[in-house]
This record gives structure tokens, sequence and C-alpha cells, in this order.
């Protein structure tokens, strides 16, 4: 998940042997390029060990990627974004690349970001973004090949799930469940992986929501796909939808699924025929997505120091509060989420 542009200021590094090998790999491109190495400064934060820095030329503006290996692995992008590139859709240009040492030069996408564009968008500006974004999300699970992609196979579908009883209950709300709870929750997990595996296949972004999509030319531009599995068709347009950052009442949220499912159908991709069955497959794999995120968001804040997703658990509280109710099998869920809702709204949090 990447982080809006800050201010501009110095580019700092905790290790010094690091920023040697970044100034050695750096200086001969910025010569062949003209790069304006007094113009480097961070362009975007990440929620990940990978950092992004903006330096300029006489004609353009540059992205560097900082990945340190062993945390982060540039291969991925690198493939990835050549498929995506290839499918006809707007990724950063590989300009450059030392995949041992995680550096990367990029094309640059700008300043724009979705997010940030549909906060201050009228009504009309943020139905034309988001109809952008849904067009280039049926374009992806048509024309990206998934059969280089790894599998969102039961095993990574639970590892995600068990993040919220570690992260979340355990950790956050010092929360320790009995062998009861902890049976209700192990068999709501299995609805919701069934659910995710029963579904059709496609190459699946991962993590496709307005934070890392680009108000760009053509749009959108489509960042943070290093991640990207073969998986569920409902999980992309689920990410998109009901987002970590911003939330949209229902009716706008099945507008526009209805506008990607009678797309998705028009192009030939296996959605079925029942606009309700669909909905609720991607409501269930909201729900699964939404419990990674509460755990996710609180590994942040207690692992990595970075508190502030933290102030966005009541959002994700509601998105799981209401498909738990909305379907009865799933209801069992309610009594184990419930205490922690509540104790977030108590420590101040805000819905």
């Amino acid at each position: 998940m990447s982080a809006s542009a800050p201010s501009p200021t110095a580019v700092t590094w905790a290790d010094p042997a690091r920023q040697a090998a970044f100034e050695r790999w750096l200086a001969p491109i910025a010569q062949a390029r003209g790069l304006r190495l007094d113009t480097l400064q961070p362009a975007s934060a990440d929620a990940s060990f990978r950092r992004y820095l903006r330096v300029q030329s006489a004609q353009a503006s540059f992205i560097v990627m900082d990945a340190p290996p062993p945390q982060e692995d540039v291969r991925p992008f690198v493939h990835i974004a050549g498929l995506i590139q290839h499918a006809g859709l707007h990724a950063p240009e590989i300009l450059e690349c030392d995949a041992g040492q995680g550096f990367l030069l990029l094309s640059d996408l700008g300043n724009a970001l979705y997010l940030d564009q549909l906060r201050e968008a009228s009504s009309a500006q943020a139905d034309r973004l988001m109809r952008d974004a849904v067009q280039a999300l049926v374009r992806f699970q048509q024309a990206v090949d998934p059969a280089t992609l790894p599998p969102y196979d039961a095993a990574l579908l639970q590892r995600e799930l068990d993040l919220f009883p570690d992260w979340c209950v355990a950790r956050e709300f010092n929360v320790t469940w009995t062998d009861a709870q902890r049976s209700q929750w192990q068999r709501v997990c299995q609805l919701l992986i069934d659910s995710a595996l029963a579904q059709p296949t496609v190459a699946v972004h991962r993590d496709y929501m307005p934070r890392n999509l680009m108000v760009a030319d053509p749009n959108p531009g489509i960042l943070d796909f290093q991640d990207a599995v073969r998986g569920p068709i409902t999980y992309d347009v689920a990410s998109l939808l009901r987002d970590a950052f911003l939330s949209w009442d229902e009716e706008r949220e099945i507008d526009w699924a209805v506008r990607y499912w009678e797309q998705a159908r028009r192009v030939g991709l296996p959605v079925g025929e029942d606009f309700g069955e669909f909905w609720r497959a991607l409501e269930w794999m909201g729900l699964q997505r939404h419990l990674k995120v509460l755990g996710i968001f609180c590994r942040l804040k207690h692992r990595d120091g970075k508190a502030r997703y933290a102030q966005d658990l009541p959002r994700f509280f509601a998105y799981a509060t209401k498909v738990a109710l909305r379907y009865r099998p799933l209801q069992p869920l309610l009594p184990l989420i419930e205490p922690l809702s509540g104790a977030t709204v108590q420590a101040g949090y805000t819905f």
C-alpha cells in the first residue's frame, strides 16, 4: 500500500552502506540520462520496506524504487509491470533495473493519486474516475495472463486470515479467545476460503484501490502490483469498492459493481449470469480481505511503528459487521468482532 507524496525534503538513509551502493548505482545512470541528482527527494512512503524517490532531468521526472533485499524482491514488480503494459494498460515503465540490489528507475506517473482526487471530486467527477478504474480492471482481468502468477490458494487465504487473531485480537486488543471461540472463527474462515476457491480465477492485482491508482493519461495509472496472484475474480472489485481509506454508500457500490459485471460479461469474463450471486461472492471475498487488513494494520502499528494505519480500523470493522449481519452462515463472526469494534470506538476512533 502506498501513501501520498510528502513535502519535498532531503533523502535520508538508515544504512550508510546502502546509501553508498545506491549512489554508485545511480551515478552512471544519472550521467547517461541527464538526471539532476540535486533534485532527488522522497516521492512516497510504503507500508512495506520499499520507498520511492523522485528525480528530475531537464525534460522529465523519474521515480527510483529503493527495495532493500532480503526484505524485498523487485523481480515480481518487473515481471508484472511487463504483463500490465503488454495488456495495453498504464503502469510504470522499467528504465533501469538492478534486481540484486533492489534498485529500479521507473517512468513517473505523476502526483495525482486517485484517493486524493476522489476525496475532493464532485459526484460526477468521482463517477468518471471510478468508471475508468472499472474499465481498466476488466481489461486487466481479460488481458493479463495469470499463468505465471502464484496461486491464491487455501494456504495463502488462511495465512492472511490468521493475521486477524494474531495481530488485531491478541496484540491490539489483548484479547485471548477460548477454544470454542477459536473453533467458531475457524468455521467462518473455512466458509470464506471455500467461497473464494469456488470462484473462477483471473489475474488479481491484490491491492486494486484508489491509493494505488493514479489520475493519468491514459487513465488510470496502476501502481503497487508486485503481489499479484492468480485468484478469485471478485477480489479486485471488492478492493476497489470497499476501500481501506475511502467509503461509499452501498447504492454507489452496487452501481459500479453492476457496471463492472456488465462489462465483464460483454468481453467473456466468467462472472456468471446472476448478479445477485456475483454480489454475494464479492461481499464474502471482501470480508476475507477486510479481516486480513485489520490484522495487517495492527501489525504495521505494533511491529513496524506505523501507528497511523490503526486510525482506519473502524472502517474495516464496519465493513465486516455489515457483511456478517447480512448472511446467516457468517453471523457467528459477530460475537467475535463486536467486543473489539466497541473498544475501538471507546478508544477515540470514529466511523
